[in-house]
Order: C-alpha cells, then structure tokens, then sequence
C-alpha cells in the first residue's frame, strides 16, 4: 500500500480546548490512484493533506507511506520523502515572483543537486509539457492564472515524482482555466502518476476515479466515481 492512515487523530491545543483537526481517519490509497479528498472549509482536508505530504505528522494513530512509519522519521527523513515523492501544487501558485517561470521550476532540481545544463534541460522539457515551451522566460506577473498554475505543476513534475499533491489547483483560476488543469492532471494520472486532489468543489471532485468526503476531521463517505 502506497499511503495508509490507520485511527490518526490531530489534535491542536487552543487554550485550554483541545480541537480535533482529524477524528480517527482510517483510509488506504493505492500506488495510482486518483483520488479527492473533498470537504468544507473547516473540515480537516487540510490537515489531512499536510500529513499525507509530511509536512505534520499524527497526534495519535499511524499513517505508513510506503510501509515507513511517518511517526518514526526524522525531519532529514521526511524531506527526503516530499523532495523524492511528492510534488506540491498550491491554491495560490507559490511562485517566486522575481524569477522566470523556468528559474521556478528550476528551484527544486537545484536542491536536489541537479547541475547546469542537465537541471535547465529537464526544466524546460517539463515545461514545454504543460503547455509553456513559450514562455521559459516569462515572470509570474506577466503569465495568466491558469499560466502560473502551469508553472506550478512544471515544478512539481521536474524531480519525476510518483506523487502529486494538489491543494484547491483550480481554486484561484476561472472555469477554463480550471478544466484545462484538469486536464493535464488528468494526463498525469494516465501516465502512471497518483493523484491526490484536495477541493471543496464536488465539481472538481468528481472528475477524480474515487471521492473521500471528510467533515468535522470524520471521513463521512468513501466512493468511486461513476464516469
């Protein structure tokens, strides 16, 4: 099993309350998938995405990636895991805006080590991917929304990781903009990558092959999706 949550709780101390981000998640995705964890604002989705990519881990209960105990690792572990398996695309694009859509999609193959020509090569190739072999040299405030999502998923992409992990991509992007994301996500999915999408929008959701919805930090229903 590629992810597996098993009772996890996250429970955030305010005062003297103690609030149940997550409230005893079981669930299990397989190497991809394409699943949407859907929910409210509110709902823990969030909290929820930010242990599957390691960026927190369980208050209580386990979550496995790739049979590891996330628990059990340490932070040079766990970012060896986001840096290796995981590619993160944001609501709100998370782009330097000082540098070129390719210095962006750059940024990860630089902390992974990659050198000179090869690391501006494998930027490009990721780029020209999505859509964008025509603007390598454009800043973020002279590309589109649905543009700066494109770079966003080029650099998610440039390391080749297995997973993408995407938190409301279409959530900051007009109704085209947003189906064409989805559809290079779409494309991903095809070519063997897992996809998990984070959204409010039953919408988006249901363009996924499986919908978990999540409520109060519960998982309240857990479905295919019928195409």
């Amino acid at each position: 099993m590629l992810i597996s949550f098993d009772n996890v709780f996250k429970i955030y101390k305010m005062g003297d309350t103690a609030v149940h981000a997550l409230d005893g998640i079981t669930l299990d995705i397989e190497k991809g998938e394409f699943i949407a964890i859907v929910g409210p604002s509110g709902s823990g989705k969030s909290t929820l995405m930010n242990i599957i990519g390691c960026l927190d881990t369980p208050t209580e209960g386990t979550y496995t990636f790739e049979d590891k105990d996330i628990s059990k690792l340490n932070d040079n572990q766990l970012a060896l895991i986001r840096n290796r398996h995981i590619g993160f695309v944001f609501q709100s694009f998370n782009l330097l805006s000082k540098l070129t859509a390719l210095e962006n999609v750059e940024l990860p193959l630089t902390y992974g080590g990659k050198k000179g020509l090869a690391r501006r090569n494998r930027a490009m190739e990721t780029l020209n991917s999505v859509g964008l072999g025509d603007r390598l040299h454009h800043r973020p405030t002279e590309l589109s929304g649905g543009q700066q999502q494109r770079v966003a998923i080029a650099r998610a992409l440039s390391t080749d990781p297995p997973i993408i992990l995407a938190d409301e991509p279409t959530g900051n992007l007009d109704t085209r903009s947003g189906r064409e994301i989805m559809e290079i996500l779409k494309e991903l999915h095809g070519n063997g990558k897992t996809i998990i999408l984070i959204t409010h929008d039953i919408n988006i959701a249901n363009q996924a092959e499986r919908n978990v919805h999540i409520q109060d930090g519960k998982i309240v229903k857990d479905v295919k999706v019928v195409g």
